[in-house]
C-alpha cells in the first residue's frame, strides 16, 4: 500500500543531522544546513561542476546572425523544426523551474537540496535563454506563435499534457509512488525529452547554419548533463535506501512511453525534409540514447539492437581534434569536461 510522505519542516529541533542518521528522503533533519557533514559525496563533486557551469545568454554573440539566417538560408521544413522544438524546450524548462523546489520539500538530505536549488536556477536560465533567442532571432509577430505552439498542435498538447501530468499527480497526492515516478519523470525528460531537439540544432550547426543558436543550446545541454546525473543518483540512493518505494519496472516502463512519445514528436516535428535527419536515425538516436540512460541506473537495455548512435556528425561536434570545434573556441563551451564527467560519477 502506497503511503503519503510528508514535507520537511522548516525547522526541528528534535531532529537529527548526523551523517549515520541522513537518508535521502524521508530523514529527520533540524532543518539546518550543514554542508561540512556530506553523507553523499556525489553531490558535493556536482556541486562544483554545476557552478563553474555559471553563464548567461546575453553573453552570446552571433544572434542577429542567425535572425537573417533563419528566412535566408534555412528551409520551410527547417523553419517550423525550429520554432517547433523551441516551443517545446521552452515548456521543458519552464516546468522544471516551477516544480523541482516540490521535490526539494521531500529530499532530506542538505547537499542535495543544495544542488536542486542550482538546478532549477539553472533552468531558469534556460528559460531566458530561449526567451533570448526569441527575441532576438524571430519576429515579434512569431514569438507568441512559438510559445504557443501546443494551442494548434494536437501532437505537442499531448505531449506537454503527459509530462506536466505527472507532476501535477505528485503535487496533487504526494505518495510513495507517485513521488518515485515524479522523479524518473524528472530524469526523462533532462535525459530522453530534450535531445533530438538538441540533435537537430546540432545537425544545423554542422552545415554552418544558426551558429549562434547552437552555442546557447550547447551551454543548455552542459548544464543538463548535470541534472541526468542529480536524478540519477537520486533513482540509486532510493533503490539502495528504500527498496520498497524503487521499481525497475516503473523505471522501464515509463522509459518505453517516454521513447514512443519523443519519436512520434520528432518525426512529427523532424520528418524527412531536413539534411541530416530522417525518420529512420530519429527511431534509432532515440533508442540508443535509451539504452545509455537506463546504464546510468544499472539497468538492461531496452533496445538490444539499438547498440550505436546513427548520428556520427554529433560526435565529431564533440571532439576536440575535429576542425568542427573551432565553432566553439569563442565560448567556454568544454565538450572535454562534459564528456569526462561520463566517467567521474559512479554510476
Amino acid at each position: 500500500m502506497t503511503q503519503a510522505m510528508q514535507k520537511n519542516v522548516i525547522f526541528n529541533p528534535q531532529g537529527d543531522d548526523s551523517v549515520e542518521a541522513r537518508t535521502i528522503i524521508k530523514g529527520g533533519t533540524t532543518g539546518l544546513f550543514n554542508l561540512n557533514a556530506v553523507k553523499y559525496p556525489w553531490a558535493k563533486s556536482l556541486y562544483q561542476v554545476m557552478i563553474g557551469n555559471f553563464w548567461v545568454p546575453e553573453k552570446v554573440s552571433g544572434l542577429k546572425d542567425d535572425a537573417r539566417m533563419l528566412h535566408a538560408e534555412l528551409s520551410q521544413a527547417e523553419q517550423r523544426a525550429y520554432k517547433g522544438i523551441l516551443s517545446f524546450l521552452t515548456f521543458l524548462d519552464s516546468i522544471q523551474t516551477v516544480n523541482l523546489p516540490h521535490f526539494s520539500d521531500y529530499v532530506t538530505s542538505p547537499e542535495v537540496n543544495l544542488i536542486l536549488s542550482i538546478q532549477a536556477y539553472q533552468e531558469a536560465i534556460h528559460s531566458q535563454s530561449y526567451a533570448t533567442i526569441l527575441e532576438t532571432v524571430v519576429e515579434s509577430k512569431e514569438r507568441d506563435e512559438i510559445y504557443y505552439f501546443w494551442r494548434t498542435d494536437k501532437t505537442l498538447l499531448e505531449r506537454n499534457t503527459y509530462i506536466g501530468q505527472i507532476y501535477q499527480n505528485f503535487i496533487d497526492d504526494a505518495s510513495d509512488e507517485k513521488f518515485f515516478r515524479g522523479i524518473v519523470a524528472n530524469f526523462l525528460l533532462e535525459s530522453i525529452y530534450f535531445y533530438n531537439g538538441f540533435a537537430f540544432f546540432d545537425t544545423l550547426v554542422d552545415r554552418m547554419k544558426m551558429l549562434a543558436t547552437g552555442r546557447v543550446i550547447s551551454y543548455i545541454r552542459r548544464d543538463e548533463l548535470t541534472h541526468i546525473t542529480v536524478f540519477a543518483n537520486l533513482i540509486r540512493e532510493i533503490r539502495k535506501e528504500f527498496p520498497d518505494i524503487y521499481s525497475e519496472q516503473v523505471v522501464r516502463e515509463m522509459m518505453q512511453t517516454a521513447v514512443g512519445q519523443e519519436i512520434e514528436w520528432s518525426k512529427h516535428i523532424l520528418g524527412d525534409s531536413i539534411p541530416g535527419i530522417n525518420m529512420e536515425t530519429t527511431d534509432g538516436y532515440t533508442k540508443w540514447l535509451a539504452n545509455n540512460r537506463l546504464a546510468m541506473l544499472n539497468i538492461g537495455p531496452l533496445y538490444p539492437s539499438a547498440v550505436t548512435n546513427p548520428y556520427k556528425h554529433l560526435e565529431r561536434l564533440q571532439d576536440t581534434n575535429s576542425d568542427k570545434t573551432n565553432f566553439f573556441e569563442s565560448t567556454v563551451v568544454n565538450y572535454t569536461q562534459s564528456s569526462s564527467m561520463n566517467g567521474s560519477w559512479d554510476f
